[in-house]
């Protein structure tokens, strides 16, 4: 069959390989036609997504699905259905694994949903779809239409052998033709790769819902293997710079330290960072030392707010006092450091917010990112704010970090903005942090992307 994956357009401007989609190639390429589509990396809206699917007639397109991507994927499906309507549509991801039922309700092109990993149920699907068999029932994290009144839910299924998944279609991505900032907003060389170690996450943040597609247990790749394709990486596509973007890269140090010890051992001469955050308390002395010898350059940390009160309700199991005394440890090592900030959660006052402020400057960050709380369905946070009727008619096209879609009570969304970008401001209009920040542009290109970038924040 020949079978297209497509990551949807939508304004971020994140512009990075799809890992997702990246696997699925790969756990499909032996069997099947597959190529890979960043309408985001292409700039294709819907009407160049129909037109590219007129012209390649793909048998099966998936979709990856983060939940603001809900109105791109229902519009883009109704009007591919529309002029090819033999075109079996399945999508996959954050949103699916969260929601799963209610979309097919809402998307009615949609044929097929997975919840969780979908490297084991994808192809199984597509082998039944091949041979025209209607048995569904045993594919894992399936979800599908028994009949037009009736979908049903398949359990998720979850590797266990995380190296049997094999690395990423690579090929299929070219990660050496991606723009220079792409998680992050700096980088230190170019080109830039991310790859994951791990899956996985067993903690209990009320406003994450990481464990609805890659589970609660965590679950390690080898050491081997991880460098392995970072060495396939560095030799046969140029890259020069990984980020590491597991949720939890250094929770088991162990794991953590055979890769870097590996990495080491090879002497491969590449930088790297963690941009999409590494827990408080999972480092010790020796993990920093590794980490500082085999490139790494930047330690972003997720600290989500300067008050006790919010930090507990997030269930973040830190204290502001461990936050602190945790990131002057690291960061006695010559590390550079960025912090992840939420202002807007439930309860959230403007005292909190403000003691988040102040609490970001006090800290030896050269970075710091203040998003608008998201309620992401499938987190506490989301269900807690469904039973007490503060979510309703959410729009998703505005589900986005810098659109405040939901503000706590007691505050106004023109409220919570002023205060975002008073965080923002304050954080980074100080002589020093300008400073060390512009020493990191690379090119006036870097420079215009940064710029947007600010605008698109303080808008």
């Amino acid at each position: 069959m020949k079978v297209l994956l497509v990551k949807p357009y939508n304004i971020s401007d994140h512009i990075q390989p799809s890992l997702g989609l990246g696997y699925l190639a790969n756990s499909i390429r032996c069997e099947h036609d597959v190529e890979i589509l960043d309408c985001i990396k292409e700039k294709l809206n819907i009407e160049g997504l129909v037109k590219y699917v007129e012209k390649e007639l793909p048998d099966v397109i998936g979709f990856q699905f983060y939940t603001y991507d809900f109105n791109f994927i229902k519009n883009a499906v109704e009007k591919i259905k529309r002029q090819f309507p033999a075109i079996t549509v399945v999508a996959g991801g954050p949103h699916p694994s969260s929601c799963g039922p209610e979309i097919l309700n809402q998307i009615e092109g949609i044929g097929f949903l997975f919840q969780g990993e979908a490297e084991k149920g994808f192809p199984d699907l597509l082998a039944l779809l091949s041979k025209k068999n209607n048995d569904f029932s045993k594919i894992g994290g399936l979800i599908w239409r028994k009949s037009a009144v009736q979908s049903v839910c398949n359990p998720p299924v979850f590797s266990e052998n995380v190296d049997a998944l094999g690395f990423p279609a690579w090929d299929l991505i070219h990660p050496e033709t991606y723009p220079e900032a792409q998680h992050g907003a700096f980088f230190k060389n170019f080109p830039i790769a991310p790859i994951i170690t791990t899956r996985g996450c067993p903690f209990n943040c009320t406003f994450c819902a990481a464990h609805r597609t890659t589970g609660k247990k965590m679950r390690t790749r080898s050491a081997k293997n991880v460098v392995d394709e970072i060495e396939l990486l560095h030799h046969k596509f140029g890259i020069r710079e990984i980020h590491i973007v597991d949720d939890n890269f250094t929770l088991n140090k162990d794991h953590a330290k055979s890769i870097l010890k590996e990495l080491k051992q090879r002497g491969l001469k590449i930088s790297w960072a963690v941009p999409n955050g590494i827990r408080l308390g999972t480092l010790d002395t020796e993990l920093l030392e590794l980490m500082k010898e085999t490139g790494c350059y930047l330690i972003s940390v997720g600290i989500e707010s300067g008050s006790d009160r919010i930090l507990k309700q997030m269930k973040k199991s830190l204290t502001v006092d461990v936050i602190r005394k945790e990131i002057n440890f690291i960061k006695s090592f010559g590390f550079e450091m960025a912090g992840f900030f939420i202002v807007g959660f439930p309860g959230e006052t403007e005292d909190d917010i403000n003691k988040t402020i102040s609490f970001a400057r006090e800290l030896p960050l050269v970075r710091a990112n203040f998003f608008t709380f998201l309620p992401l369905p499938g987190t506490e946070a989301y269900t807690e704010l469904e039973k007490s009727g503060e979510l309703c008619n959410v729009d998703w096209a505005k589900f986005l970090f810098t659109s405040a879609p939901y503000v706590p009570r007691g505050l106004t969304r023109k409220k919570l903005k002023k205060l975002q970008r008073k965080a923002f401001l304050s954080f980074f209009m100080r002589p020093k942090i300008i400073l060390k920040n512009m020493m990191a542009v690379k090119s006036f290109r870097h420079f215009k992307f940064l710029l947007r970038r600010a605008i698109n924040w303080l808008t």
